[in-house]
C-alpha cells in the first residue's frame, strides 16, 4: 500500500490555478454523412436537443477531478462580476464546494467562456473568448494559500495573454513566487492557434524562463511539439493523420530530454489514444523533498499504454482527468509507474462522459482497478522498446 505522505501536515492538497472558463457545449442530432459546410450553412436553423454548460480549462477540469479522487483543493482562476460569472462560480462549487472560495471574482471584467461546437462524427471546434484570462498575471495567486498547498498546478498559460506576453516575464514571476515558498510545482499547456498572438509567440524562450520552477512537467505531445519542433510539428499535422500516429520513441525521448534541460523534474508527455511517456531526470528540491521514495524517481524512462475502453461520449478534458490521476497518485506516495497507470486509467474514465468530471469514480474505486489491471491498448512497433 502506498504511503500516505503528511496528509494532515498542510491545509490543502492541491491549489488548481490558471485558465478557467465556461463551456456552453449545444447537443446536436445525429447528422450522419453530412458534411461540416452542408450542416452549417448561412440561414439555416438547426434544430437542437439542448445544452451542457460546465467549467472548463485547468482550473475547472483539473481542480474538480482532483477532488473527485479524494484530493483538498482549492481553486485560483478569475473572472468577473457578470451572469456567466455566477454560473461558472455555482458549477465549480457543486464539483468542489468550497474550492471556489480562492476564485478571484474582478468586478467590470467578462468571465471567459467557449462555445463548443461538436458535431456528430466531426472533430470539436471551439469558440473561445479569454477576457479575464488574458489580465490574470501573478498577483491573481494567493501566496498565503499557496504556502499551504502541497501541489500548485498551473494550467493553460497559452490562454493567457500576460502569461506569454514579453517573453513570458509574468509566468516567471508567478512560477518562481511559488516555488520560493517550497511547494510542488506542476504545469500543463494548450495548444494555441498557429495564426494567433499566442501561437507566435517564441515558446521555446517561454519555456526555458518557466520550467527551471517546475517540477512536474506534463503537456501533449501536440503542444510540445508545436513548441520545440515546430517544423515537424506542421509537416505531421500536413499528413492529415494524427500526430501521435507519426512519432517515434527517439522523439519523444528527445522533447522529454529538451524539458529536462530547461530545468523540469518530471516529464509526462500524454499522447493521447496510444498513452503516456514518462521520463525524469534527478529530481530535486521540493519535489524531492515531498517524495517518500526519491531513487525511485531518478533517471527514470517508461511509457504507459492507454487502457482499452468499449464507448467514447467525449475527449472533453480528458488530459486534465489523466493528469488528476497521476497527480492524485503521486500526493499519496505511489511510484513512478503507478502514477503513469493511475494517468491512464483516470484519463480512460473520463471518456465515458459528456463532460471532464461527471464519469470519474472515486479514489477507492479507482484504485481497486488498477491493482486488477485494466487492459490495455498495444503499443505500435515503433514504441515497443518501452514495453516492460
Amino acid at each position: 500500500m502506498a504511503q500516505e505522505i503528511g496528509m494532515d501536515e498542510k491545509s490543502c492538497d492541491v491549489v488548481a490555478a490558471g485558465h478557467v472558463c465556461l463551456d456552453i457545449t449545444p447537443t446536436f442530432s445525429q447528422m450522419p454523412g453530412k458534411r461540416l459546410d452542408e450542416i452549417l450553412r448561412p440561414g439555416k436553423l438547426i434544430r437542437m436537443e439542448g445544452v451542457h454548460i460546465n467549467p472548463g480549462g485547468a482550473v475547472g477540469n483539473t481542480g474538480p477531478a482532483l477532488h473527485r479522487l479524494g484530493m483538498r483543493v482549492a481553486l485560483m482562476g478569475k473572472c468577473g462580476d457578470d451572469p456567466f460569472g455566477h454560473i461558472l462560480l455555482e458549477r465549480l462549487r457543486n464539483l468542489a464546494p468550497g474550492a471556489e472560495r480562492g476564485m478571484h471574482v474582478v468586478d467590470g471584467e467578462n468571465t471567459s467562456y467557449s462555445v463548443v461546437v461538436a458535431l456528430p462524427g466531426i472533430d470539436r471546434i471551439f469558440l473561445h473568448c479569454p477576457d479575464a484570462n488574458d489580465t490574470f498575471g501573478p498577483e491573481d495567486v494567493d501566496l498565503n494559500a499557496v504556502r499551504g498547498c502541497r501541489i500548485f498546478h498551473f494550467g493553460y498559460p497559452p490562454l493567457m495573454r500576460r502569461m506569454y506576453d514579453n517573453g513570458g516575464a509574468e509566468a516567471e514571476e508567478l512560477l518562481s513566487n511559488v516555488s520560493r515558498e517550497g511547494v510542488v510545482t506542476s504545469l500543463d499547456l494548450s495548444l494555441p492557434d498557429p495564426d494567433s498572438e499566442a501561437g507566435r509567440a517564441d515558446w521555446e524562450c517561454i519555456l526555458g524562463r518557466m520550467l527551471p520552477y517546475v517540477d512536474i512537467f506534463l503537456p501533449s505531445l501536440d503542444e510540445i511539439l508545436f513548441m520545440l519542433d515546430r517544423k515537424r510539428f506542421e509537416h505531421l499535422v500536413g499528413k492529415g493523420d494524427s500526430i501521435a500516429d507519426g512519432i517515434e520513441a527517439a522523439d519523444l525521448r528527445c522533447l522529454a530530454e529538451r524539458c529536462l534541460s530547461f530545468g523540469a523534474k518530471v516529464v509526462v508527455i500524454k499522447c493521447g489514444h496510444m498513452g503516456a511517456y514518462l521520463k525524469t531526470g534527478k529530481p530535486g528540491g521540493a519535489f524531492l523533498a515531498a517524495t517518500p521514495s526519491p531513487e525511485a524517481w531518478k533517471g527514470r524512462e517508461l511509457f504507459e499504454p492507454s487502457c482499452r475502453v468499449s464507448r467514447i461520449a467525449s475527449a472533453t478534458g480528458a488530459g486534465d482527468a489523466a493528469i488528476a490521476g497521476f497527480l492524485a497518485a503521486w500526493l499519496r506516495g505511489e511510484p513512478p509507474a503507478r502514477c503513469m497507470a493511475f494517468l491512464a486509467a483516470v484519463g480512460a474514465q473520463n471518456l465515458a462522459g459528456v463532460d471532464a468530471v461527471s464519469a470519474l469514480r472515486p479514489w477507492n474505486e479507482t484504485q481497486a482497478a488498477v491493482d486488477a489491471g485494466i487492459e490495455k491498448n498495444p503499443l505500435p512497433a515503433r514504441l515497443r522498446e518501452f514495453e516492460g
